[in-house]
């Protein structure tokens, strides 16, 4: 393998690795606990601001239970099934489903909390490096933002520096909750652009003078 392709391989596992957590529904304070490795070297691999050792990764594939291929890049494609309407679930109480390939910058993607039979209490809050931009698709969100407790419906976008403590909960009682969210691991923003305003090209211009 090229020196470059190393380092590509090595800037690619951290976000791999993040995914793979989220996965397993376990904070960076818990993997730490498991495995000794301390959260804010945990957090600097999963951002890309630390390379991990090889004695790291095998511990972190250990405890994920997962091969070194899936984290390298080079597991297999699965063979194509039928396409299913339903989320898969991973972990006990919500699903993730990744939209976009994490091989650094902007991660793209989506979260399903499940119904509740009645609305939880304030939701357990983290931080970590970067930022976040978060879109609800469908019921209500209850968003624990540092000391602001905010309620977002259907439509409601929101973004915020994910040092900030923060977590999310189920608000309602009416169904699952569905949302989007636009993750940039090192700080990464959204940059918004609007097209020109119909009518008001060169030509207008002109004449306006």
């Amino acid at each position: 393998m090229a020196g470059d392709d190393v380092a590509q391989t090595l800037a690619a596992m951290g976000p791999r690795l993040r995914v793979v957590r989220e996965r397993r529904g376990v904070t960076l304070a818990e993997v730490s606990r498991a495995t000794g490795i301390s959260p804010s070297t945990l957090s600097r691999i999963e951002t890309g601001r630390r390379k991990p050792t090889l004695e790291v990764v095998l511990q972190l594939a250990k405890e994920y239970g997962v091969g070194l291929d899936e984290l390298v890049g080079t597991a297999p494609a699965p063979a194509a099934e039928p396409r299913s309407t339903a989320p898969p679930s991973f972990g006990d109480d919500k699903a993730v489903l990744p939209l976009t390939r994490y091989v650094g910058g902007l991660h793209a993607h989506k979260h399903v909390l499940p119904a509740v039979a009645e609305p939880p209490g304030r939701s357990r809050q983290v931080s970590h490096e970067g930022y976040e931009w978060l879109c609800v698709l469908y019921g209500r969100l209850w968003l624990a933002l540092g000391s602001q407790d905010l309620v977002l419906t259907a439509g409601d976008v929101i973004e915020f520096d994910t040092r900030i403590l923060h977590g999310v909960a189920n608000a309602g009682s009416d169904g699952p909750v569905e949302y989007l969210i636009m993750f940039g691991p090192q700080g990464e923003r959204l940059r918004l652009r609007t097209p020109p305003a119909v009518g008001r090209g060169t030509g207008d211009r002109k004449a306006a003078e």
